[in-house]
C-alpha cells in the first residue's frame, strides 16, 4: 500500500468510500442522516489536504483530511478495517504536522478507541457537531 496525495479527480471515489465507511461504522446514524450529512461532506473534502492510502493496485482503501494540524476526517473502505491503514494516515499526518487534533462523535466507540490506543487523549466534549447536530463530539490530542 502507498500513501499518496488526492487528486480533484479522486473526490467522488472518496465519497462513495465514505459513505460505505459510515454505513458500515456509524450505527448511530439514520440513512436519512447520512444523506443529510453527504452534502457537506462534498462540500469541504475538496477544500481539505487529502491523503489516500490506496491498494497496489491504486485503489483508495482508505484517506484522511487535514486542515493544518487537524484531522478533519479519516475513513477506512469496510473490507479493509483493522490492517493498519488507519495507523498508516495517522502516522503520515504526524510526520507532516507533529501534534494532532481531532473530533470523534462519542456515539461511534470504536473509532473513539482507536484513537485512544494510538495515543490520542480527550480534552473535551461537545454536545453537538459542527453543524449543530445533536452527535455529541469528544475533542482529542495527540502530542508530537
Amino acid at each position: 500500500m502507498t500513501i499518496r496525495k488526492r487528486d480533484p479527480p479522486d473526490n467522488p471515489a472518496l465519497l462513495a468510500l465514505w459513505r460505505r465507511s459510515v454505513t458500515a461504522t456509524h450505527e448511530f446514524l439514520t440513512e436519512d442522516d447520512i444523506r443529510d450529512i453527504e452534502p457537506d461532506v462534498r462540500t469541504t473534502l475538496p477544500a481539505l489536504e487529502v491523503w489516500i492510502c490506496a491498494s497496489v493496485d491504486g485503489i483508495p482503501v482508505g484517506f484522511m483530511g487535514l486542515n493544518g494540524s487537524r484531522v478533519e476526517m479519516l475513513f477506512v473502505e469496510p473490507a479493509c478495517r483493522g490492517q493498519g491503514i488507519g495507523v498508516r494516515l495517522l502516522d503520515h499526518a504526524r510526520l507532516l504536522r507533529g501534534a494532532l487534533t481531532l473530533d470523534v462523535n462519542e456515539q461511534n466507540p470504536q473509532a473513539h478507541g482507536f484513537y485512544l490506543r494510538y495515543g490520542f487523549r480527550e480534552t473535551g466534549r461537545s454536545a453537538t457537531d459542527a453543524a449543530g447536530r445533536l452527535f455529541p463530539l469528544i475533542h482529542m490530542a495527540l502530542h508530537a
